[in-house]
């Protein structure tokens, strides 16, 4: 919905208003900001402890929150006003959890710390109530029964102990012993069915709930101190609960856990888990789309267990399997299918269906033991049937799974959950073993039509093996550093590696000789796949890119940068048409292919730009110059408007040496009667007018054409004489308000100077030409005057 974004430090600990109108966190800096949720903006921050607030509570009205510290004080504060109304002190350490008593009559306090008392504070009187030795280690959580009366409270710490308090007596009832360092606990609502049934023979009104060190959850009975339930713990799963919150409305319960995620719990159904919410990434080491639609990410981080995110929703499954970090996953083609290798020297086989109900989506079928070191490479085979598997290690060996035991589990993916329940996961058989390298093996690729695989190693070297007999066909030698990843083209003879050397090589499967090498990478290139039916490669790099090249002719066509640290792996949808990424900045990113519409878009435009064209041509026919021009200038077309306004001007001046000519034939015709066009500066009043009317964006445009004009003695006729309309159409206080009009003053006057000074030049020497018609004129009268008198001679 929303990230709140408050100071540079640590958020230590924070609360919601029950309203919830309002949050209010606490950081490391001893800051307390109140954050409004309907705008989501921070609207109040004050100093709050001389230490970081470490716990935090909000009572029932919405109007004070209580903090407490590692000063060893506790406050209580008027949230809407900002002051402090309380401040309690004599706890001798960290004050770790704090809680208001839900009685509306008598406001109460209670706190707890690392010294393991509780105190209860009356906030009416300022006075501490009673103080209860209740744990030997740090009190983690506080709660009361249900209703306004709250008659009980509970007490849960790290001394791995439940204490259950009279409250009105303030003494101790009972301790229910639960082995386990307590994080989270807290009460059900009353009546709660937690769907066990009564087999238990528990008739308590009051269900207590707990979470710790051993990352499950637990049900006790208040009045008797039995274990009700106990959540089934996730397979392999190595995480422990910070913390455990009761959601009343919806009846679950969420549990924290140290990897950061969040794990929703039902209450009324046995705890089963209904939603999750990851927090952090880790690194992203691998991940491909899984499910029919290709709506699902299968990603592999830095830990034992698989996310699968929703890539509309982005809500995330956990599924656990694993007792060491992934390092690698692959999926079938058909979505359903995926397989993963860890470092627990182990490969996995799941079923992946998200349709299924939530503990039934993400199955493990099957396991691979045989590999004596991790397991950094699996490819499961291609074509609808999916027999077998390859896998490569740390060993330096390369096993070839039979998946055909699997044959009923993959036909009958509804019944894959209850098969696997009955017997387990099943073991599957190697057919095969051998040592394909010299170092580590980093990538396996098997051919589309299964006949062959291939491998990339860290030893510089790839290799081409036969999938029947796993004979070695063929040695890819030319990069200089390991080789990080391997892919087929699925058109093509053809098979692309890419290296830490920064280089890509394209292979013939023929002879096994380089046919390409792509460079444009600053680092190492960790990641590959073909796109666009193979006539393009996509890459990911230590560098933090991703590029695009064209196979035939070797170019770089695009370039993205989003990450911040180099991308180990990239996923590609079945239709091509999304491509994620993610990396060691712990981020995915999906990538559009907008090919198809950037085409279309240009089309669009060239036949929006066609019509325009057309239309300024009709504005042209019809003399319709306002709107030609105005045409123009959205198009922005510069050279058209000039050529337009230059036909105009010579237009004109062919129609003045016309009407001179009319002039001198006829001389008693009124030659004061000039036509309004004679004084246009643009040749027509139209023109001029048009110019003159323009609006400030039009004038700027207009301007800064008139200025590249001018660069140009050719059109600086036309440019000048623009520019002359301009002056004498708005004023100096409108052209000044111009956003550029500066620069484009400061650009026009060098080169109109030059250009008057050209003009003045022109000027000068035009004189030579007056002084030579002036002196033949004479020499002819003086000729004509001598031929005259020789004939009166004669």
């Amino acid at each position: 919905m929303a990230e709140l974004k408050g100071d540079t430090d640590i958020v230590t600990s924070f609360a919601v208003k029950p309203d919830g109108t309002h949050l209010v966190a606490a950081s490391r800096t001893m800051m307390i900001t109140v954050w409004d949720l309907s705008t989501f903006k921070a609207i109040r921050s004050f100093k709050a402890h001389d230490a970081p607030v470490i716990s935090m509570d909000i009572d029932g009205s919405s109007t004070l929150v209580a903090t407490g510290s590692a000063d060893s004080t506790v406050k209580v504060w008027d949230i809407d006003r900002g002051y402090c109304t309380h401040n309690f002190k004599g706890h001798g350490g960290i004050i770790t959890s704090v809680k208001f008593h839900p009685s509306k009559d008598k406001l109460c306090l209670v706190t707890a710390g690392d010294d393991g008392m509780v105190r209860v504070w009356n906030l009416q009187t300022r006075k501490c109530e009673a103080a209860i030795e209740a744990h030997s280690s740090v009190v983690r959580a506080i709660d009361f029964t249900g209703g306004d009366d709250g008659m009980a409270m509970i007490t849960a710490g790290r001394d791995g102990v439940i204490n259950v308090w009279n409250w009105k007596r303030k003494s101790l009832l009972r301790t229910i012993p639960v082995y386990e360092a307590v994080e989270g606990a807290g009460v059900l609502l009353p009546g709660t069915d937690i769907g066990i049934g009564s087999s238990n023979g528990s008739s308590s009104a009051n269900i207590i709930y707990s979470g710790g060190e051993r990352g499950i959850t637990r049900l006790w009975d208040m009045d008797t101190g039995k274990e009700l339930f106990e959540q089934t713990k996730e397979l392999n799963a190595k995480h422990a609960f910070v913390d455990v919150l009761y959601l009343s409305r919806s009846q679950r319960l969420v549990a924290v856990t140290n990897d950061q995620n969040l794990l929703f719990y039902s209450t009324t159904s046995q705890l089963e888990r209904v939603h999750q919410i990851v927090g952090y990434n880790e690194e992203i080491i691998d991940m491909a789309y899984v499910g029919k639609a290709q709506d699902h990410l299968a990603v592999a981080t830095n830990t034992e267990h698989i996310r699968v995110y929703n890539t509309k929703t982005l809500n995330c499954e956990l599924a656990y399997g694993h007792k060491d970090t992934i390092l690698c996953l692959d999926v079938h083609e058909d979505g359903y299918i995926m397989a993963t290798g860890s470092k627990d020297n182990t490969a996995m086989v799941w079923m992946v269906n998200m349709n299924l109900p939530p503990n039934q989506r993400i199955v493990c079928v099957a396991t691979a033991v045989g590999h004596t070191k991790a397991v950094g490479a699996v490819c499961l085979a291609r074509g609808p049937d999916c027999t077998f598997m390859v896998s490569g290690s740390e060993d330096r060996t390369v096993k070839m799974w039979d998946l055909s035991p699997l044959r009923k589990v993959f036909e009958d993916q509804q019944r894959a959950f209850a098969i696997v329940e009955k017997t387990g996961p099943i073991k599957l058989n190697s057919l095969y073993t051998f040592q394909a390298h010299d170092k580590d093996i980093n990538s396996i690729s098997i051919s589309p039509n299964n006949d062959i695989f291939a491998t990339g190693s860290q030893d510089k070297t790839a290799k081409i093996w036969d999938v029947a007999t796993g004979k070695s066909l063929g040695t890819l030698q030319g990069h200089r550093r390991g080789v990080w990843n391997i892919a087929f083209s699925p058109v093509d003879r053809v098979v692309a590696t890419t290296s830490g050397d920064r280089m890509v090589k394209l292979w013939s499967l023929s002879d096994y000789s380089c046919l390409k090498t792509f460079e444009g990478h600053t680092n190492s290139v960790l990641c590959i796949g073909f796109l666009t039916k193979g006539t393009q490669l996509m890459t990911t790099g230590s560098d933090g890119l991703i590029k695009l090249w064209n196979i035939k002719d070797g170019e770089c066509i695009l370039t993205l940068d989003k990450h911040e640290s180099k991308i180990w792996t990239l996923a590609k949808e079945k239709s091509e048409a999304f491509v994620a990424t993610g990396g060691a900045d712990s981020t995915i990113h999906i990538w559009k292919d907008t090919t198809q519409e950037e085409i279309d878009r240009l089309h669009s435009e060239e036949a929006k730009v066609l019509e325009q064209q057309q239309a300024l041509d009709n504005f042209l026919y019809a003399k319709d110059y306002r709107n030609a021009i105005t045409l123009a200038l959205s198009l922005d077309q510069p050279h058209r408007l000039m050529t337009i306004l230059r036909d105009v001007m010579m237009a004109a001046e062919h129609r003045n040496s016309a009407s001179s000519l009319v002039d001198k034939s006829h001389p008693d015709s009124d030659s004061t009667d000039l036509s309004a066009d004679n004084r246009a500066i643009l040749g027509t009043l139209s023109v001029d007018n048009v110019i003159g009317t323009l609006a400030p964006d039009q004038l700027e445009r207009l301007l800064g054409y008139v200025r590249n004009w001018n660069t140009n003695g050719k059109f600086s006729r036309v440019a000048q004489a623009t520019l002359y309309c301009v002056l004498t159409r708005y004023t100096s206080q409108t052209l000044l308000a111009l956003p550029s009009a500066k620069e484009i003053i400061a650009s026009v006057q060098p080169y109109s100077e030059r250009h008057f000074t050209r003009l003045d030049s022109l000027l000068t020497d035009s004189f030579i030409i007056d002084y030579t018609l002036h002196a033949m004129d004479s020499v002819g009268h003086d000729y004509m005057d001598s031929d005259d008198d020789n004939e009166r001679g004669h």
